[in-house]
């Protein structure tokens, strides 16, 4: 067997060439884990952006039930009234044929 040694520039410049190629794998790493932290930081915003959501729905429709119910109370009052005029003018009617079927 034959045993090939490489001169130390070759080494140096292959070592050189090693610690380029890790710093920028480095620094590619670190760019990746702050886009990763900036992720989790958007995902737990959305988490909480989800629940504010759902609450606001709640409320809405506590509100619009509310609103429902405020919206009835003219139109219970209006066929109230309507109610009382009918039995009224029935009455009137009544009284009337009543009176003249006296005479």
């Amino acid at each position: 067997m034959s045993e090939q040694y490489v001169t130390l520039e070759v080494h140096t410049e292959f070592v050189k060439r090693i610690e380029a190629e890790d710093n920028r794998q480095n620094k590619r790493i670190e760019i990746i884990e702050a886009k990763q932290a900036q992720i989790s930081e958007l995902v737990a915003s959305v988490k909480v952006l989800a629940v504010n959501v759902e609450n606001i729905a709640k409320e809405i429709n506590k509100q619009s039930q509310r609103l429902d119910e405020i919206e009835s109370v003219p139109k219970k009052r209006w066929e109230t009234a309507i109610a009382c005029l009918i039995s009224g003018i029935i009455g009137a009617v009544i009284s009337a044929v009543v009176a003249w079927a006296v005479h």
